[in-house]
Parts: structure tokens; sequence; C-alpha cells
């Protein structure tokens, strides 16, 4: 039975004897409204392969196995991924891993179980202090993951989902963009939570595809992350470090942009563009 109440996840955490675990970022979904939404975002079907991440209790695992998708979750708390074997039956695809999802190794098991032609869909509530790492881990596994469908800070999930010249954008809205196409989906209360977090979360999209080709993908998110150190300067100084101030300025002039751009008004577009003409690569 889903746990969609306090009083019946009390009863639950009460009978496995522990309480949430806040190094865990342990606040669990408690409202079924929710789960159902973030189901559908996933558009699942019985033919999908999903990989849960951080499933606590099983709220929204339960909702994932009534589609009767394949589901492979992968839960650190080795108390919860006991109890997740209570969802266990003879007519579902239930796989349990009590693993570190940053250390498990996701790119193997996907190449073993996925068929040809298919791809896996990644839907959870991220632990919040590791969601960036996570999400850096997943996107580089596009040809093997097809959609994101998660949980983050809805602070996060706007920096996540900007657009350029927002305060939002940053370089990683920039290292999001180049392997997927984000959207924000809607915003989660803190009071469908258990406990209560300090802050209302969102749940975000990531529709995974080929990256566009750079010559050096560390060379240009160093440039990046390097103009966006200094966001509010304009691109000639913030990236003085990298390139001399004249180079990027004829750079910028060359893809059409003003030499007094900030690195917060450049899209990924821009960005690759400039990297290529201060790099003379095609």
């Amino acid at each position: 039975m889903p746990i969609y109440r306090p009083s019946e996840l009390h009863h639950f955490l009460n009978n496995l004897g522990v309480s949430p675990k806040k190094g865990l970022s342990q606040n669990f979904l408690i409202d079924g409204n929710i789960t159902r939404k973030i189901v559908a975002y996933a558009a699942l079907s019985p033919h999908d392969l999903v990989v849960e991440i951080g499933p606590g209790p099983g709220c929204l695992s339960e909702e994932i196995i009534k589609h009767g998708s394949q589901l492979l979750t992968i839960e650190k708390d080795p108390v919860m991924a006991q109890a997740l074997q209570r969802l266990q039956t003879e007519s579902n695809r239930l796989e349990i891993f009590c693993e570190d999802v940053l250390e498990f190794p996701l790119r193997e098991k996907l190449l073993e179980i996925l068929k040809p032609g298919q791809k896996a869909i990644i839907v959870g509530n991220l632990p919040y202090h590791l969601t960036t790492p996570i999400l850096i881990q997943l996107v580089k596994l596009y040809p093997y993951i097809s959609k994101v469908v998660v949980m983050v800070q809805e602070e996060v999930a706007r920096r996540f989902t900007a657009q350029p010249g927002t305060s939002e954008y940053s370089s990683f809205t920039v290292f999001l963009n180049y392997y997927s196409t984000s959207r924000y989906a809607f915003m989660v209360r803190r009071a469908c939570f258990h406990p209560i977090p300090n802050v209302d979360s969102a749940v975000v999209t990531l529709d995974l595809h080929q990256p566009p080709f750079v010559a050096n993908e560390e060379d240009f998110f160093k440039m990046t992350r390097t103009a966006f150190g200094q966001r509010r300067k304009m691109m000639r100084t913030s990236l003085k470090e990298l390139y001399c101030s004249q180079a990027v300025s004829q750079a910028l002039l060359q893809i059409g942009r003003d030499v007094k751009s900030r690195p917060e008004e450049l899209s990924l577009e821009d960005f690759m563009h400039l990297y290529r003409k201060l790099n003379n690569s095609v």
C-alpha cells in the first residue's frame, strides 16, 4: 500500500526501527498526486526500463510498477533497500541495488540489460547535496538514457532550466544544454515531504541527445566555467586568463555578438561558436 500520509510514514518507519537520515537527504515524498505527475512526465510504458535513484520507502516505485515497466532501483540506505523487497512479486520486474549511485556501475548495468535500440528512463527524488554530480554522470550516458525526470531544489531547478540573459543562467545550464533539452515541469511544495525540508522543490525533465561536436569538451567547459566565474564582467575580461582581450573581442564580432557581451547573455551555440573561433577549430 502506498505511503501517502505522515501517520502512515511514521508507522512504516517505526516498524523498521529507523528515522529519516539528514546525512542522506532523506525527506520522503508523501503526496500521491505528485508521484503520479512525475510518472506522467516520464510517459512510461510496459516496454520501458526505468532506473529510480533514491527510492526511499518506495512511493514512486509503486507508481512505476503499476505501469508494468522494468524497474531498477539504486538506494544507499540498507534499511530502505531491504524494505523495498515488499514490492517484489512474481509478475513485476524489480531489481534492488543497495549502493551509492555515484559509485554504481550504471553504464555497465545498462549495457547488460538494455535491448537493441532501447534506452533507459531515469526518475527519482535526488539527494539534494548530490544533485550536480549525479546529473553530470547521467547526461554523459546519453547513448543509453533517453530521459531524466528528477526532483531537485526549486531554486536549483530554475538554474538548470534558465534562459540566457537571466540571473539564474550559469555555466552548469550551458553544460546541461550541451547534452539535453531541459524543462521546468512543476513545483513541489515542501509540505509534500516528511520531514518537511526548509525549501520547496521542483521536477525537471532532461531529454538527452547526442551533443554537438567541439574539438575538446574539457577545454570548452573550462572556458564556460571561467567565463561565468566573473559573470557580470564583459567576456573579454572574464576570459583574460585563457585568451587575450583583443582575440575575444574579435571572435565575438565574428560570431555576431557585441564586444561588450557578458557570459550570461550568450547561448550554448554562442559559446560553441566563440570557442571554435578562439581555437581556430571547425
